[in-house]
């Protein structure tokens, strides 16, 4: 166990330990050398790049900046902009799609219970400015944007799959509940089928006072209805929607289980996406990508980051409950530091999965083992092995040399936030930005709100190339300059050495839906 930790922990700086970062056959588990890939290696497809450009970009010591050719291959005049890793993997492991989504229900249906088989995909390429986010009457669908990032680690395999199959999962989820979201002035009925409730929302609960008289309706009475109970919480129609991200997340990770036997799938991914549907933003984030909305200058956090530190009471709560997880070779306490023979039998600070402060505690044989968690920041690890703790893949991962598996501790659960952009009328200033964790890792929101503010006022308003430019101007910013001691960006700092992939999102457009 010591000779497997020493070598994990010289490799924090590597990432994950299982397996090539480069390689997308191999990993062990199912995915053998043998097993065709299930999707071949690209760059998003609404880059139109060419296979030899593909290959340009992958050049690790220039590391050319990747921009939109033609901004009108994506909605909204959005911008992107990537590039490649400084050499920690053959591949730029980041993927990225974007969509214009359609969802109906198949005619004759009824209208509860919507048919899967009616859920339908339009591509937004090469023209999806056009497609607005309106109710169509013809085909009694609804059409909805949708803009995704994924940050692969262990091959870009994940990732791949997962810009390629994520939509088709999150239009079947949303294709359930189509037809009770197009009617937002009725709320959704607890069991499909029901007549929908249209009782105003301030009577549809009953008081204990009223209850205990005995009042119409209440249990006892003479007009109860039957097997009824006398309260019922009032869902929204946003929680139908963030229901469904949330189920979409789970069926994309289990697809990736199933397939792994068929096809090599290397690694596993965060995910980072955005759906537009009727006037709202939905964030959807599991991993450590993140979005954060310029609005009149102000910054308005749409993601949360998930890493050992984050979750460290989940992941120690966790390991206290399933100890067989841990193989005997890991203790699920944190520690200030690796704790030493010599300390046995005295007290030192610890921190358990019930707390958020420290205690002390008397040193026994079995803190001696090597925490769940250790590390700290970006060095953080699970199992001195992996720094993010949400995700889709990584279902072969395991603690390097040993059988030990890791994916129980790994949750593909997406945090979801909402933003309604009825609520506001938004400049051509006004953005979200999406970007993966070699963005953040060297920039923070305020120097990435503070560039936007300052780059954007420069530009044309009427210039569709402005939100792309922004976005070259925020990877050329986290990427710095070539120097004699490697990328450095502004104050002499080092630069990203990640690969990095951005969208600016305007989020003007937001006031043209309704």
């Amino acid at each position: 166990m010591l000779t497997r930790v020493k070598s994990a922990v010289a490799n924090f700086m590597g990432g994950i330990m299982a397996g090539s970062s480069g390689s997308e056959h191999g990993g062990g588990g199912c995915g053998g050398s043998d097993l065709p890939l299930r999707f071949p290696y690209g760059r998003p497809e609404f880059l139109g790049l060419s296979q030899d450009e593909v290959e340009c970009s992958a050049d690790h010591i220039a590391r050319p900046i990747l921009i939109l050719k033609e901004t009108r291959r994506l909605p909204w005049a959005t911008g992107y902009a990537e590039v490649i890793n400084a050499g920690k993997s053959t591949h730029n492991e980041d993927q990225a799609s974007c969509e214009v989504l359609t969802v109906k229900k198949k005619a004759g249906a009824i209208t509860s219970t919507p048919n899967r088989n009616s859920a339908k995909r339009r591509s937004s390429l090469p023209n999806g400015e056009g497609l607005q986010l309106k109710e169509n009457s013809e085909s009694e669908g609804v059409s909805c944007h949708y803009w995704s990032l994924f940050d692969g680690h262990a091959g870009s395999g994940a990732a791949v799959v997962a810009s390629r199959l994520l939509q088709h999962h999150i239009t079947e989820q949303l294709q359930d509940i189509v037809e009770i979201l197009k009617n937002s002035a009725v709320l959704p009925p607890t069991c499909l089928g029901e007549e929908p409730d249209h009782t105003p929302a301030n009577s549809r609960t009953l008081t204990r006072a009223a209850s205990l008289r005995g009042g119409v309706g209440a249990p006892g009475s003479p007009s109860t209805p039957p097997t009824r109970f006398f309260t019922e919480k009032k869902i929204p129609h946003e929680c139908l929607v963030i229901g469904a991200l949330e189920s979409a997340f789970k069926e994309m990770d289990l697809q990736i289980e199933r397939e792994r036997s068929s096809y090599s799938i290397s690694g596993g991914c965060t995910a980072l996406i955005v759906i537009c549907l009727l006037g709202k933003l939905y964030v959807a984030n599991a991993g450590d990508s993140r979005a954060i909305i310029i609005r009149n200058g102000e910054i308005i956090p749409m993601s949360s980051e998930f890493t050992p530190e984050t979750e460290r009471q989940r992941l120690q709560y966790l390991a206290f409950m399933q100890p067989h997880l841990l193989g005997n070779e890991f203790t699920h306490l944190e520690f200030p530091r690796r704790v030493q023979r010599k300390e046995l039998g005295k007290k030192m600070l610890y921190r358990d999965f019930n707390m958020t402060g420290w205690a002390y505690k008397t040193i026994e044989d079995d803190d001696l083992k090597f925490p769940l968690i250790y590390g700290e920041g970006k060095k953080a690890r699970v199992m001195a092995t992996i720094g993010v703790t949400r995700g889709l893949g990584d279902h072969d991962l395991k603690v390097h040399d040993s059988n030990i598996y890791i994916k129980p501790f790994l949750s593909s659960a997406p945090e979801v936030r909402v933003y309604d952009l009825s609520r506001y009328e938004h400049g051509a200033d006004d953005v979200l930005i999406l970007a993966t964790d070699g963005l953040w890792d060297v920039l923070s929101n305020e120097e990435v709100a503070e560039a936007v503010t300052q780059f954007l006022p420069n530009c044309d308003p009427d210039d569709p190339h402005r939100y792309t430019l922004a976005a070259q101007d925020l990877v050329m910013r986290a990427r710095g300059v070539l120097k004699d001691r490697g990328w450095r960006i502004s104050n002499d700092r080092l630069g990203s050495g990640d690969d990095i992939s951005v969208y600016v999102i305007p989020l003007i457009h937001g006031n043209k839906l309704s």
